[in-house]
């Protein structure tokens, strides 16, 4: 968030802005933002940490887990 409390705009689009995700690790500790995705479902702009790795653009799909 910057200081008004607003979202980071996506720069890939411009249209959306950037979305932090959470998840739980293997040992159940709480991972803060694992991921950033764009809420605009046209842009799919997405960022994620994975073992120390960040990629990008991967697709992003709903997890049924």
């Amino acid at each position: 968030m910057d200081a008004s409390g607003d979202w980071t705009e996506c720069l890939r689009c411009r249209n959306g802005s950037l979305l932090p995700l959470s998840a739980e690790g293997e040992d159940g500790a709480a991972l803060r933002y694992k991921a950033w995705v764009c809420s605009n479902p046209e842009c799919g702009f997405n960022l994620r940490i994975d073992d120390g790795e960040i990629s990008f653009g991967r697709d992003v799909s709903p997890s049924y887990r």
